[in-house]
């Protein structure tokens, strides 16, 4: 077997190919499965993305040279064969295929298995070799459905509202902002938003991504207009005195780490809400099995316990060391454990 991918100090590295995937550091040719900033970064000469990527990419590191693809679309680079497949984490997302001699790795990026709608729905790919993450590995992870969770923020903003409370929900900038958007667009016509949500959103308001109205909290925003209303905050906000005022309010905060009810006390918030654009446990050992590969690598996220697991399983595994996960606010918690690999 030949080893198409190797794990280097710039990141993951194809020397058929000549070209990285998501690297941590500038090189002359990158894949880029998504735009959050860990695995999208300034300073390469050449990007592909999915065509999707491609404006949130701009917004976020300017113009570049950019090349894209469409999902299922193949091109050759020196002799390997890439093509990009839904990831089902964020808009744009994609997993990334390469094929050379008959030989197919994969590596995901971030993922979810479960619909939300709007990020695309993940593509099982059969592969030789699985690269995937860890963020939420661990059995205790065990995702509500969408739908129940939508059901539930739905429920809270109604209760707040009769209280006379704003609803103020913690969630990421680009993914889970959307996500909630569409989650309360049947019990009202607008939200509002910080300043990063906002900016993020007019762009994604371009692409076709319209769900309510999104109004910018500035200086002039009365409280009069934030009475009663649905505000959607970045984590950097929690805490800050831009929350100040929003009073009187209840405090969501949504992440798979609300999984656990004490993280729910550990953020002071009135409430958590366990909405993950990742993979839970049962997600992530269904797509390692669905792909048919025989060896996988796991990165960022609980490796040690994943990989531990599939190989007693009788799934040949390895722990690798990347720079991933630390963007959003699903930071994987740290696996002090040493990666290893054949």
């Amino acid at each position: 077997m030949s080893k198409l991918i190797s794990f280097t100090d710039m990141g993951l590295y194809c020397k058929q190919g000549n070209f990285y995937i998501d690297p941590w550091k500038p090189v002359e040719f990158a894949i880029i499965t998504h735009g959050h900033s860990d695995h999208a970064r300034p300073g390469h000469q050449h990007y592909l993305c999915h065509t999707l990527t491609k404006p949130i990419l701009q917004l976020r590191l300017g113009q570049n040279n950019y090349q894209t693809l469409e999902w299922n679309e193949t091109i050759f680079v020196n002799g390997v064969k890439i093509s990009l497949h839904p990831a089902g984490h964020i808009i744009g997302s994609s997993q990334v295929r390469i094929e050379y001699k008959g030989e197919v790795w994969v590596f995901t990026g971030d993922y979810k298995t479960e619909d939300d709608g709007i990020s695309g729905q993940y593509e099982a790919i059969r592969c030789n070799t699985f690269i995937t993450e860890s963020t939420f590995g661990l059995p205790i992870y065990k995702w509500k459905t969408q739908q129940e969770i939508y059901g539930n923020i739905q429920d809270w903003v109604l209760q707040n509202q009769q209280d006379d409370k704003a609803s103020v929900l913690i969630a990421y900038s680009l993914g889970k902002a959307q996500r909630l958007m569409d989650a309360v667009k049947n019990i009202t016509d607008t939200v509002y938003v910080h300043g990063a949500i906002y900016n993020m959103q007019q762009l994604l308001d371009e692409m076709g991504y319209n769900f309510v109205q999104v109004k910018r909290i500035s200086s002039g925003t009365t409280k009069q207009e934030l009475k009663n209303a649905i505000v959607i905050a970045p984590p950097s906000a929690d805490g800050t005195p831009w929350m100040k005022k929003l009073n009187p309010y209840r405090l969501g905060i949504c992440s798979g780490w609300m999984q656990v009810r004490g993280n729910v006390r550990r953020r002071n918030a009135d409430i958590g809400f366990a909405l993950s654009d990742h993979c839970d446990w049962e997600g992530l050992l269904s797509s390692i099995t669905a792909t048919g590969a025989e060896n996988v690598y796991v990165t960022h996220g609980f490796q040690s316990v994943l990989s531990k697991y599939l190989n007693e399983q009788g799934i040949a595994a390895w722990e690798v060391k990347t720079q991933y996960g630390a963007e959003d606010d699903e930071q994987p918690v740290t696996d002090h454990a040493n990666s290893t690999e054949p």
